[in-house]
Formats: structure tokens, sequence, C-alpha cells
């Protein structure tokens, strides 16, 4: 797991975000607030335990595409406990043809993996502007170490965000995924990634 800052000026409150696949922070650039950021990606291995937010009253923790799986997976290890917990266009069983992506899709996606396809996937996801640098060896093993990994355990989250036009995740296996938390499933129009210029981060954990 790596870890960066995109906001840091010594709040109370943190926002711990996974991240998904190989997008690093670019999706969560355009949202603003006043807390503190912690953003984290790479899930090859979940090995990092974040001391650094053992210092904050407050823990708001907001997951999205393969990092939803990720993040459970690496709270059941941690034993912490977010104030809050925030799925977003992902689900506790990323590599499963019915609550997920086939795994058989997974792995063409990692076997065939280049600069020119991963572009393509980030237009599918609906990233704006160019695509992220990617390094092609440790985007594969990531994507290998995900369909290892297999499903996380279940656990409650606040809120849930399906997006109706996803089409990394399909919006059908996350309705499916969800089914047994539909108090807190929120539908929005938006493709995989469904961040706005002008969004905060606030209106992502209401």
């Amino acid at each position: 797991m790596r870890q960066q800052w995109l906001s840091r000026s010594g709040t109370q409150e943190v926002l711990l975000v996974f991240g998904g696949w190989a997008l690093g922070p670019a999706p969560f650039q355009v949202l603003s607030g006043e807390s503190d950021v912690l953003f984290v990606d790479d899930y090859t291995r979940l090995d990092n335990p974040l001391s650094d937010l053992a210092q904050y009253d407050r823990v708001t923790l907001i997951a999205f595409s393969f990092g939803v799986a990720s993040a459970a997976h690496w709270l059941t290890q941690t034993g912490l406990q977010p104030d809050q917990l925030v799925a977003v266009s992902g689900t506790l069983s990323p590599a499963d043809t019915e609550h997920g992506i086939a795994p058989d899709m997974i792995r063409a996606t990692a076997d065939q993996l280049s600069t020119a396809s991963f572009a393509k996937f980030c237009r599918r996801a609906g990233l704006d502007g160019s695509a992220p640098a990617i390094d092609i060896d440790a985007a594969q093993a990531e994507l290998f170490a995900v369909i290892e990994r297999g499903a996380a355990p279940d656990r409650n989250f606040d809120r849930i965000w399906i997006p109706q036009r996803d089409r990394i995740i399909p919006t059908q296996a996350q309705r499916a995924a969800w089914a047994g938390q539909q108090d807190a499933v929120c539908e929005v129009s938006t493709p995989h990634v469904p961040f706005a210029a002008g969004q905060g981060w606030k209106e992502w954990i209401t």
C-alpha cells in the first residue's frame, strides 16, 4: 500500500481514501473540503498500518472501486473502526461474476495491459483528462493480488454509492452485491468515476 497526503493542515478529522486500481488520486482532485485527506492505493500487499491516523479524533473512510474490498480486508487486519464508512463504485467481492467483475475479465485486463489499453480503461471509467502514468508490471501484479485475495469479510457501510452508468464494475453486479444493505444505498446517474468539479467531500459522506 502506498500513502499520499492530498491535504494536511492539522485538523482533528481525517478522510482516509482507498482509491481504485491504477488511477491514483486523479479521480479525487476535483473534490474540496477542510479535513485532512490521506490517500492510499496499490493493494498488492495490505501491510501498511497507516499509523498517522492515531493522531486524529475522527476518521472517515471513503473506499472507491477495488478500494472497497481492499479497505474491508485492511480494516479486518488492523482492527481500526472508522467513525464513518463509505463505499463508492465498488463491492466486497471485486473478482466475482455476480457481485463484481468476472475473474477471467480481470486476468485478461492484466494480460493485455498496455499504455493504450489503460488509456481506454480510463475513458470507460469516466476519468476526465489524460490517463495517469502507469507502471505496467506493478498494475498487473495488483490485479492478480486482488483476484487471489478474494472477497472481503462482510461489513456494514454507512453510505453506498452505485453509479447507474458504470462500465467497469457493472451496475447490476453492485446492486446484487449490496442487496442486504439497501438502507445505505444511493444511486447516482454517473459513470464509474462519479466525482465532478465543484463538489465537496461532504457530498459523498452524508
